[in-house]
């Protein structure tokens, strides 16, 4: 019989924030962790899922180990250098 190891799948929103332990067998997937732990339908996301384990990215099917922290990262509202480019445009000129 397979071992169970203790994972997390987090995820966040502005306003909220969910972190939820679990116990997986060992050589669980990343997208089959997510599964089990709820975390779809208790904050409502939906697919395609954009996956990280400790902050790194990583594919749905990677095998998870004891102590992971799968997180589910959400889409950008805007793009960070687009904005860098307004802040530094309305900024006086230093010289």
């Amino acid at each position: 019989m397979a071992e169970s190891v203790p994972v997390e799948v987090a995820y966040a929103l502005a306003e909220r924030q969910w972190l939820l332990p679990l116990l997986v067998a060992e050589g669980t997937t990343a997208i089959e962790a997510v599964r089990a732990s709820g975390i779809l339908e208790l904050a409502g996301i939906k697919a395609p899922l954009d996956l990280g384990v400790h902050g790194r990215r990583v594919a749905q099917d990677t095998r998870l180990s004891a102590g992971d922290r799968v997180e589910i990262y959400r889409g950008l509202d805007f793009d960070p250098m687009e904005s860098r480019r307004r802040r530094a445009a309305k900024s006086p000129v230093k010289g």
